[in-house]
């Protein structure tokens, strides 16, 4: 029997642990997928990863309950049409501000005439395991839509926003908030504190998960308890560095 897909896993309300990977290694997102991540998101916005490298890591997800979600760069029809139509199941989008560009990022996952998706899964119904004329009506439902929060014009309108029908996810972007707030990297500022606070309650209340990183069991925990339900546990290329940095503290401490 087929598992449940991220959006109706959602549904279910599963608290889902995901990665980010900005790596261009369709190898690097088969090993987190099989280790047991439920998702992770392709960066397209800040990784250096190309269209090549996207459909073969989107494949190497295959077999396992790992979905597969896209970072696009803008809120833009042709980045959400390539990474829908090479096999994800959902897309991140960044940058969002207000109710207008949420709508505009819902109807970016969609068919017509409920959105503006161009029908075209030559090779995303390979991944799906299912024949091309029946992706729309097996697949066409089941897009994951995840916005991350990051300026403060999100923050002035996330009442608006969490309004929008179709919001699978919300990510709280954490670098992009802070430095937009002058405290760049300083999560525990005041400015900061307050910000996410406001988010939180708004998107709490309204029902939709939530995203943040939670790089460790603390975060983790803290996160949880907050009502989180969508742990980013980690970036591939701080995962590398980092258990580089620690060998190399190990030799400089004799082991």
């Amino acid at each position: 029997m087929t598992s449940p897909g991220m959006k109706q896993r959602l549904r279910n309300g599963e608290t889902l642990g995901g990665y980010l990977t900005l790596i261009p290694s369709a190898v690097a997102v088969q090993a987190i997928a099989a280790a047991g991540a439920d998702w992770v998101i392709i960066d397209q916005e800040h990784g250096a990863v190309g269209p090549e490298s996207l459909h073969a890591m989107i494949a190497a997800t295959a077999g396992t309950p790992c979905a597969p979600l896209v970072r696009v760069p803008t809120i833009d029809l042709a980045p959400v049409k390539l990474a829908l139509d090479l096999g994800a199941e959902g897309v991140a989008f960044p940058l969002v501000g207000t109710a207008e560009e949420a709508a505009a990022c819902v109807a970016l996952t969609r068919y017509p005439p409920h959105g503006r998706r161009g029908w075209g899964p030559f090779i995303a119904h390979a991944r799906w395991d299912v024949e091309l004329v029946e992706y729309l009506p097996q697949r066409g439902h089941e897009v994951v839509c995840m916005l991350t929060i990051e300026t403060r014009a999100a923050v002035e309108n996330i009442e608006a926003i969490c309004r929008v029908e179709g919001i699978d996810g919300i990510a709280i972007g954490a670098f992009d908030l802070s430095t937009e707030l002058g405290v760049s990297g300083r999560f525990d500022a005041p400015e900061m504190r307050e910000a996410v606070g406001h988010l939180e309650r708004v998107i709490l209340e309204a029902g939709i998960p939530l995203a943040a990183l939670a790089q460790t069991r603390e975060q983790t925990r803290a996160l949880l308890e907050r009502g989180y339900r969508l742990p980013v546990h980690g970036i591939d290329v701080l995962m590398l560095g980092g258990l580089v940095r620690q060998a190399a503290a190990w030799r400089r401490d004799g082991a």
